[in-house]
This record gives structure tokens, C-alpha cells and sequence, in this order.
């Protein structure tokens, strides 16, 4: 085929020099680059300036950021070996059986079989995201991405042990959260596009490896790549806790409303595994029930950590979208179910 005229004349060396998008995709930092500079700066700031630490506020702010990491990293190493072990171990096939063809019948039993996984969001997110490499469709992937972390068995008794006065607040929780994930999930069948999917492309094994190089590759390139993301939830949710008066919140605690709305941007912010958000929410004897129960409901399906493990593996664009769509619905189902409880 000819050129047109209006097509630049280039030469081979110059075809060959062209950088390519994969080659300038992996030119931009990843998230394992920010990882590695942030340990950097913080080692070099500590030591020229070894005082900056003693501040009262820097001390509360690191005791956080350390405190959020810590608590999400095990169930993110659980999530992430959940997530190679797929990969490497478990056929295609193997979902393709267990799940419903129809997706609006897939993302009800994958909401169901969430409760399996006795991990929080942390863990949920790279396992979802190895569903979709295997061929489940994307819709029952984010409902067994929702229900992992709000209804399985440790948190549901994390969750009673933590009302002993109120044992209908881990039977509302179940079934508000089942709810959302079983929503979201037929919401995405309907409107959901795949172009908004972006999964992070692994580094490939060496010709002719075995099941267990398989894991290892798949298990080492996620950890590293949904660690920097944790990371960045954990420096943005230590920010907000410092950030927001306690005395203010507990002003607003008798108003139905605002208590509500407050409680639900506070379980954003927070970024509070749900293995422990129970017992926080127990402690904010100022607010109701109803407004508790959306806190309960909130944090697991949506907080400013779980959204950057979100853009990390799925990408930013779905992350912009699903985000408000799935706060929205946590919101709303939560009141739903108190309305029938209490």
C-alpha cells in the first residue's frame, strides 16, 4: 500500500527508535518505584532531621500510617497469594462451571460465596482481580469483591462480639452488604464497560515454567504492585484522621441526618479493615444505630485505601466511577435494612 501524501516520511532507523506504547507505559513510575522513593525520603528525613519525629502531631499521624499498613498487610499477603494460587493452580474451566453463565445469576452466587474468604477489602481486590484474568465475568468478580470483606464468618462475629447488647447489628450488616455487592453487581452488568477494565499486565514466566514459577512470578509482581497502592490509602487516611476534630464529630452525633452522612465519610476516611471496624463503630456511643450501621456497611466496599488498591489493579478510570456509584448504594441499603430491624 502506498503512503498518502500527507503522511510524514520516516526511516527505518527512525521506525525503529519510535517508543511504542508498552515501551512508554513502562517508562512512568509504578507503584513499586513510589514505594521504594518513599522509604527513601523518609530515611533521609530522619536523618537530617532526627527532632521532626518528637512532634506530637507527626507522631500520631506516623502512629496511623503504620497502624492501617500493618493491619491491612497480612490480609493483603493473604489476598495476594489467594490471587497467584488461581492463577497458577485453578483452570478457566473450573469457574466456568461453578458459576452461572447468565451474569445476572453469577453475581448473586458470587456475592454468596464471598463469605469464604475470611480477609478484609485488602485481600479481596487482587483476588477479584485474578478472577477477571480467568474469564469470570467482571460483574460477579466486583460482587464477590464487595461481599469478601463485609460478610464473611470472622467479621460477622467480630462484628456481634462487638454489640453483645444488639445482635441484630451483625444480621443487619450481613444483609446490607450482600445487598451492595449483589447491586453493584447487576448494576455493572447493565451499564458496566469493559474499556473502564485496565488489569496491570504481569511479567511472564520463563518458556516452559512450571505451576510453581507460575505462582511465584504472579504472586511477587502483585504484592509489590498493590503494596505501593496500599501505601498511598494508608498516607491518605492517617492525613484525615489527624485532620478531623473528634469534639466535632461528637457535636453532631444527635442529628439523624448529618450523623448519617458524617459517619459514612468517616468510614471512607478511616480506611479501617473490616475485621477491627466494628469495634471503632461500638465506641461512637453518640451516634445511632442506624448511622453506625452505615459506617459498618461503607468501610468495607468503599474507603480511600480500597480505592487506591481499586485504580491499581482495575485503573483509575473504573476506580472514578465505581467508587461514588458503590458509597451511593452502601448508603442506601444500610438505611434500607435499619429501617426493617429497627
Amino acid at each position: 500500500m502506498s503512503r498518502s501524501p500527507a503522511e510524514p516520511a520516516t526511516s527505518p532507523g527512525a521506525r525503529g527508535r519510535a517508543a511504542s506504547p508498552a515501551d512508554r507505559r513502562r517508562s512512568l513510575p509504578s507503584s513499586r518505584d513510589f514505594l521504594i522513593g518513599l522509604l527513601v525520603q523518609v530515611l533521609v528525613i530522619r536523618w537530617l532531621w532526627p527532632d521532626l519525629f518528637a512532634i506530637p502531631g507527626l507522631q500520631a499521624w506516623a502512629t496511623i500510617f503504620v497502624a492501617v499498613c500493618l493491619q491491612a498487610l497480612p490480609f493483603l499477603v493473604v489476598g495476594v497469594l489467594l490471587s497467584a494460587a488461581i492463577s497458577a493452580f485453578v483452570p478457566p474451566s473450573f469457574f466456568q462451571r461453578a458459576l452461572p453463565r447468565r451474569p445476572a445469576l453469577a453475581v448473586p452466587v458470587a456475592g454468596l460465596s464471598g463469605a469464604v474468604l475470611p480477609g478484609c477489602e485488602c485481600a479481596s481486590v487482587p483476588v477479584a482481580g485474578s478472577l477477571v484474568r480467568r474469564g469470570v465475568a467482571p460483574a460477579a468478580a466486583l460482587a464477590f469483591l464487595l461481599s469478601a470483606p463485609a460478610i464473611n464468618p470472622v467479621v460477622l462475629v467480630a462484628t456481634a462480639v462487638a454489640f453483645p447488647d444488639e445482635p441484630l447489628m451483625a444480621v443487619a450488616r450481613f444483609a446490607a452488604s450482600l445487598v451492595v455487592a449483589v447491586v453493584m453487581g447487576w448494576l455493572w452488568t447493565a451499564y458496566g464497560r469493559g474499556e473502564w477494565l485496565r488489569l496491570p499486565s504481569r511479567a511472564a514466566g520463563h518458556a516452559g515454567a512450571g505451576r510453581l514459577d507460575t505462582f511465584r512470578t504472579a504472586a511477587q509482581h502483585d504484592l509489590l504492585h498493590a503494596g505501593g497502592f496500599l501505601v498511598v490509602g494508608g498516607i491518605t487516611a492517617a492525613t484525615l484522621n489527624v485532620a478531623v476534630p473528634r469534639a466535632w464529630l461528637e457535636s453532631i452525633g444527635d442529628s439523624a441526618v448529618l450523623s448519617v452522612l458524617v459517619l459514612a465519610v468517616l468510614a471512607v476516611v478511616l480506611a479501617i479493615c473490616s475485621e477491627a471496624d466494628a469495634f471503632v463503630a461500638a465506641s461512637l456511643t453518640s451516634f445511632s444505630l442506624t448511622s453506625r450501621l452505615v459506617f459498618l456497611v461503607v468501610g468495607p466496599v468503599v474507603d480511600v485505601k480500597l480505592i487506591a488498591l481499586q485504580s491499581g489493579t482495575f485503573g483509575r478510570r473504573f476506580a472514578l466511577r465505581f467508587a461514588p456509584v458503590t458509597f451511593a448504594v452502601a448508603v442506601l441499603s444500610a438505611l434500607a435494612v435499619a429501617w426493617v430491624v429497627w
